[in-house]
């Protein structure tokens, strides 16, 4: 064997480590971040080469060869690989899932990561044909287009009315050949927006970053909503295109790339390449080979975006940095906004945080110098800060979840030719199906939760696991005729269009959004004022530029006054104060309209009567008393079993070793989350708490040692999440 003839090969299955794999074929072992074709058990599957070794783990005998090289060149570049290669060490996940995490799925399945082009060409054979020979009227014609142009593509064929089935049939004759060449960069359009010029503050960021865009530097920029923050992206972005670098820009949610868009794409031009969970496979594939050629010079993405190829990066930007859409909940657990900072760190460039709320955890890393500040306290326009009014539910009449004040609220607004904004984070007809007679309720059988009652299609469903039925307005156990109770996005519409029925109101919620074109078509109804009444969930609270909107109303600020979460009060303030940041955004004043059985909470009278950065420093002390982050890590192990004492049991031996192992750290479990069965699966938690990063992390790892040999850990699903963003 030569030297390097044995490879390390990471696969996306929950292994440890990487397997070793013989390079028997002639030439030199396939690169770091290459792909290839390997045999695992009696299947093939596509790993990503880790090392090359001179010696492997086993016998060489006992070490089975590559079948197939994918790649010429590596899909994932040195910097990436590397960065890659932390995540899996830090959030302690086998390698071979977050290397292909990074990849779109159809370059996990194999797919050319080179983007081609198919053309067409004669042959000796092809050309020596006569009219003498028998030949089909296409066939003529494709010979005949040959003859005149030496080689076309497959594209500009088809669009001539040949189809593929005439081509393969000449080849297969030996008449014609095809071959594949580099697709060319897609042509630019000239930009048809002008920038805006930027006030002071606006022009302070732009410079301050601007003035270390050589280097790395972290930013915080803390902007009210309204301020314009957007605009000082767009300038951010402008002096990279200068240079001729890319920008990676980063949204929360989906529902916020349309709008967005459209902005980046009418001030620069097509060069954009678009990430997110929205896109089909071949569009996400497309963005991907457009971010690694270098031909998009402007990434928009939602939180796997933090992943692009990047090849010549200038800037990362975090729009709404707070928002816990940034962790991923399942799987490879990662923060996109962490590793934007980090990633930024290693490529040498500046990052900026943006948000009107910014977390806890940002803003203490200004206090320690982590992070630079940046401020914009001054909304754009005249209209000011909109005035906002707390609704006592105790006293005041209600009519399906609105309020008589805020009802009024709403005709004094329509009156004027404005547009209003409701917020209630239920999606559904109503929460709650329930029988006055007998007291029950519609429950999910497989969570510990209540079915929702969707009525448009006469159906209840469960918003965790998915289950669905039909609906019955009967009780199972008296027969009563059932009611709905509370109110969720379809009863508050369906409540609004009785009051108002010559105006027009679009619902946007998860349901709604996950038709295709949908959530477009409702945002530039909105945006051009055909839509007067909005209804939404989250997908509103943050980042819409609503320019009409000047009455915002939320439903039920008392979701979140009472959560077990530490960060319950920090994710409600946040909400509260960006979903009134959609009224009054011009020059037209706004108000907000709250609406609460505790009108007296410190939470809400700290936000209405004083500011976020008030709000932010009192609940930092509160932090900091209770040693909760970021005044110390967590590490949380979690298991799900099909029967409860066994999830328990598998926390219950991992808090007895690591207690054995360390009495410095503190551990606290397990014990049930909020909900504990979902999906007929019972869930339990177990954390772990140090103020040393390290120390914890030591740990965790010693503890995988042990645990991942255990005979009760392959008959149970347990994953571990560092740094949670939820308990």
């Amino acid at each position: 064997m030569t030297k390097s003839s044995f490879v390390q090969v990471a696969i996306p299955v929950p292994l440890v480590g990487q397997l070793d794999y013989q390079w028997t074929k002639s030439g030199p072992p396939p690169s770091l971040g290459c792909r290839v074709r390997v045999p695992l058990g009696r299947r093939e599957k596509i790993g990503i080469v880790t090392c090359h070794i001179d010696k492997p783990s086993l016998d060489s005998s006992r070490i089975r060869e590559i079948l197939e090289t994918l790649d010429t060149e590596p899909v994932l570049n040195t910097e990436l690989f590397d960065l890659l290669c932390w995540c899996a060490k830090y959030y302690h996940h086998p390698l071979g899932e977050v290397l292909t995490h990074a990849l779109p799925t159809l370059l996990r399945q194999g797919r050319p990561a080179q983007s081609s082009e198919k053309f067409w060409e004669l042959t000796k054979t092809g050309r020596a044909l006569s009219s003498e020979d028998y030949l089909g009227k296409l066939q003529i014609r494709v010979i005949d287009l040959l003859r005149r142009c030496d080689q076309i593509s497959a594209q500009e064929l088809l669009d001539a009315g040949i189809k593929g089935s005439v081509l393969n049939r000449m080849a297969a004759r030996g008449w014609a050949k095809y071959l594949e060449k580099p697709c060319q960069m897609k042509s630019v359009t000239k930009p048809i927006e002008s920038p805006f010029e930027l006030n002071v503050e606006q022009q302070n960021c732009v410079s301050a970053i601007t003035d270390a865009a050589e280097s790395y530097a972290a930013y915080l920029l803390q902007g009210v909503t309204g301020s314009g923050k957007t605009e000082v992206y767009m300038h951010l972005i402008s002096n990279q295109l200068h240079f001729g670098r890319q920008s990676l820009l980063l949204v929360p949610e989906i529902g916020l790339t349309p709008q967005l868009l459209k902005r980046l794409e009418n001030r620069f031009g097509t060069c954009l390449a678009v990430m997110h969970s929205g896109l089909t496979a071949a569009e996400r594939l497309e963005a991907w080979r457009a971010t690694r050629s270098g031909e998009a010079k402007i990434i928009l993405g939602t939180r796997s975006a933090i992943f692009a190829p990047l090849v010549n990066a200038g800037l990362i930007i975090v729009d709404e940095e707070h928002d816990a859409s940034y962790k991923q909940q399942d799987g490879f657990k990662y923060s996109a906004r962490d590793l934007a900072v980090l990633r930024a760190r290693g490529l040498n460039i500046p990052v900026l945080l943006a948000s009107a709320t910014p977390s806890l955890e940002s803003i203490h890393n200004v206090t320690h110098g982590r992070y630079k500040e940046l401020r914009m306290d001054d909304q754009i326009g005249l209209a000011g800060k909109p005035t906002i009014q707390i609704i006592d539910m105790n006293v005041h009449a209600e009519r399906h979840g609105l309020s008589t004040p805020l009802i009024t609220a709403i005709e004094r607004h329509l009156s004027l030719d404005q547009q209003v904004l409701l917020f209630i984070n239920r999606r559904g007809f109503a929460p709650v199906l329930l029988c006055t007679e007998c007291g029950t309720v519609e429950e999910c059988d497989q969570c510990d939760a209540r079915m929702t009652l969707h009525a448009r299609i006469g159906q209840l469903w469960c918003h965790h696991c998915g289950l669905t039925r039909s609906l019955t307005w009967g009780c199972s156990i008296c027969a009563t005729e059932r009611i709905a109770v509370g109110a969720g996005t379809q009863r508050i519409t369906d409540e609004l269009q009785a009051l108002f029925p010559e105006i027009k109101i679009a619902r946007l919620d998860k349901d709604i959004a996950s038709n295709k074109g949908s959530l477009e078509s409702i945002l530039a109804d909105v945006t051009h004022g055909e839509t007067q009444i909005i209804v939404g969930t989250q997908m509103l609270a943050k980042g819409h530029d609503f320019p009409n909107v000047t009455l915002v109303g939320v439903l039920s600020a008392d979701q979140g006054l009472f959560g077990t979460d530490f960060r319950c009060s920090e994710k409600l303030g946040q909400t509260l104060l960006q979903v009134a940041g959609r009224a009054g955004r011009r020059d037209q004043p706004g108000e907000v309209f709250i609406q609460s059985h505790y009108p007296s909470h410190p939470l809400l009278t700290t936000l209405v009567q004083q500011d976020y950065d008030a709000f932010g420093q009192l609940a930092l002390k509160e932090r900091k008393a209770a040693a909760w982050p970021p005044f110390s890590y967590l590490i949380v192990w979690r298991a799900e079993a099909i029967n409860k004492k066994t999830a328990h049991a598998f926390l219950e031996r991992i808090a007895s070793t690591a207690r054995n192992m360390t009495d410095s750290i503190k551990i606290l479990g397990p014990a049930a989350p909020s909900m504990e069965k979902r999906g007929n699966r019972f869930r339990a938690q177990l954390l772990f708490q140090h103020n040393s990063r390290k120390t914890l992390h030591d740990l965790t790892s010693n503890m995988l040692l042990l645990v991942r040999d255990w005979p009760q850990a392959r008959r149970i699903r347990w994953s571990i999440d560092v740094d949670p963003a939820e308990l």
